[in-house]
Order: structure tokens, then sequence, then C-alpha cells
């Protein structure tokens, strides 16, 4: 069901993540890699409707969090892998 879907739709632009005070370009370029790092760990045949819940999720999470700005990448991805994961144990 993946193939119904385009992770284009889901990214950001940095007038999207509102006030980071000067970060947002940083901010808005993290969230898309986070985006795209998650868009690869899910399954191709996982619903549409997951997907858009998975994706959305990773906002919802990091939205405000300075973690974004602050943690190393590589702890994000981590984080982001984690989200994922669980959300697939979650399912099944």
């Amino acid at each position: 069901m993946k193939d119904l879907l385009n992770v284009q739709d889901y990214l950001f632009a940095v007038q999207d993540v509102g006030d980071w005070e000067g970060e947002e370009e940083h901010v808005a370029e993290t969230l898309n890699d986070l985006i795209h790092i998650a868009w690869d760990r899910l399954p191709d045949d996982a619903e549409c409707e997951f997907i858009d819940e998975t994706i959305n999720g990773i906002w919802e999470h990091l939205r405000g969090d300075m973690a974004v700005i602050e943690a190393d990448f590589e702890e994000l991805v981590d984080w982001v892998t984690h989200y994922v994961d669980s959300s697939l144990d979650e399912k099944m």
C-alpha cells in the first residue's frame, strides 16, 4: 500500500516547523531526514492509515522538543528507528 502514498507529501518546508529561534532550516532538514528513515523502515504492504499515523507521529512527538536541535543526529535516528519498530510491533 506504500506505493499509494508519496514520502514527499510528509516533508516539511522551513515555514511549516514554526519558530525555533533561528534554527527552522535545521529543524526542517532534520525532520525530513528522520521521515525518510522512517519511510524506508515501513514495509511496502503497510496500510496507508498506519503509514500516515506513523509518519505524522514523528512530528507529534518531536514538535517543540529541543532535542531536534540539541541531540546528536544518531540519537534521533535511533529514536525514530525504535519508534517505527515499536509501532510495527503494536500493529502486529
